[in-house]
Order: C-alpha cells, then sequence, then structure tokens
C-alpha cells in the first residue's frame, strides 16, 4: 500500500512538472509572438506611375495576399487557371493566395471539423502544404482587407516569392490538388513546398510575402494581428 501511495506520489508530481512544462512554453510562446510582431522589418517605398495596388486579407484567422489576376508582369490565370475552380468565372479580377497545411486545409472544413490528429501534424510540420487560391470579383478595404502600394519591380519578387513555394511538374506547370474540400466557387488547392508548424504557419508565410517585396512586416509573427498591427486601419 505504501509502495503505490510513493509511486502515485510521483505520478502526481512528473503530472504537475509536466503541465507546469507545458504552461511556460505557451507563455513564452505568445510573449514571443506578442514583441516580435511589433517590430518592424526595414522596407523601402518606391513611388512609380505604375505603381500596383495589392491587398492583405484575414478571415480572423487566417491572412492571405491578394493580387491582380493579370498584368504585364504576371497573368496568374496562366498557372491558376479559372478551369480549376467550379465557377470557373473568367470574369474575376483578383485572386488570394495563402499557403498552409495540407491536412488542415483539405480535412477541416469548419472548425468543428478539426480532429486532434490533424491540429498535432499541423503544429508539429508533420504533414505536407499547399496554397490555397481564391478568385474575387471585387475587393473592398475594411478591418479585415488592407491595400498596399508596390513598384513593378516589388511585385516581380512577391511573384517570384509566391513561385517558389508552389510545386511544379517537369514541364513547369503548378500542380491542382483534386478535392471537393473547397471552400466555395471560385478557389482551388495547389501542391506547396515548406513545413508548416506553429513557428512557421499561413501568417508567418504572408508576413514573409510581404518582406520579400520589400514592405512593412513584423520580424517573426504567427498570428495575423502581427502583420495587421503594421497596416492600421484606413479611417
Amino acid at each position: 500500500m505504501q509502495r503505490v501511495f510513493h509511486i502515485s506520489k510521483r505520478l502526481l508530481r512528473g503530472i504537475a512538472w509536466s503541465l507546469l512544462g507545458i504552461g511556460l512554453f505557451v507563455g513564452v510562446y505568445f510573449l514571443m509572438a506578442w514583441s516580435l510582431s511589433r517590430l518592424e522589418t526595414q522596407h523601402r517605398i518606391e513611388q512609380h506611375n505604375e505603381a500596383i495596388t495589392l491587398y492583405i486579407k484575414t478571415n480572423g484567422v487566417h491572412t492571405d495576399v491578394v493580387v491582380p489576376v493579370n498584368t504585364i508582369y504576371k497573368n496568374w490565370a496562366d498557372d491558376m487557371g479559372y478551369a480549376n475552380t467550379r465557377g470557373a468565372d473568367s470574369s474575376f479580377g483578383w485572386l488570394g493566395m495563402g499557403w498552409g497545411d495540407k491536412g488542415f486545409y483539405l480535412e477541416t472544413p469548419t472548425w468543428a471539423d478539426l480532429k486532434v490528429s490533424t491540429a498535432f501534424k499541423a503544429a508539429f510540420a508533420l504533414s505536407t502544404t499547399a496554397i490555397h487560391a481564391t478568385y474575387y470579383q471585387h475587393i473592398e478595404t475594411n478591418e479585415d482587407c488592407r491595400p498596399l502600394q508596390v513598384s513593378p519591380r516589388q511585385y516581380q519578387l512577391l511573384v517570384q516569392y509566391i513561385e517558389k513555394g508552389l510545386q511544379h511538374t517537369s514541364d513547369g506547370r503548378v500542380i491542382p490538388i483534386p478535392t471537393e474540400a473547397v471552400y466555395g466557387e471560385h478557389d482551388a488547392f495547389y501542391e506547396a513546398y515548406g513545413a508548416y508548424s506553429m513557428f512557421h504557419t499561413c501568417n508567418t508565410w504572408t508576413n514573409n510575402a510581404l518582406k520579400a517585396c520589400e514592405q512593412k512586416a513584423a520580424w517573426w509573427t504567427p498570428f495575423d494581428w502581427g502583420i495587421f498591427y503594421h497596416y492600421p486601419k484606413i479611417l
């Protein structure tokens, strides 16, 4: 009986230390996310009479970079064709792109569908990734969608960043993911490079996209608010 009591005490002590360790880790994680997201990286403003308007858009958790579908520098419809979406509507002139965990994208259409196994794999870089591309007919500036302007040179840097994250076939085509798990009539998924984790999230990818094209960005952020902190609401 006494031996069982000692084992129980050891077990409880181990559980207590484990919970304390998890609590400390979570606390440090959020502290670092808050503090590093407040630090702004160097950016460059280039005045240009052919400036291109982009947007950063959030659904409250996940961020996308929204670009014009067709410019003289890039026609995204050549890669991510309208025909890859259910609607196949070529009148849509804007394309939002976001990167993320493939399992999370395809297996979690709503938060109610979230599985512990999916969340675990996503948190610890145990799954593959995808780029989610959504066509829009109109884009409006609001609390969840902020505009920014870049020069043609900076836009081409952004194009290079996104293209580098997409997987391509031997003949240079992006790879659509055959799935019914789309979110609407005008979106599709594409195979991507990289590993998603709690340290490199969809919002980290968007933040790095802004860095790549020399725009305002956080030093590091896993959350959308870390990006939007540097793009205050336009009154």
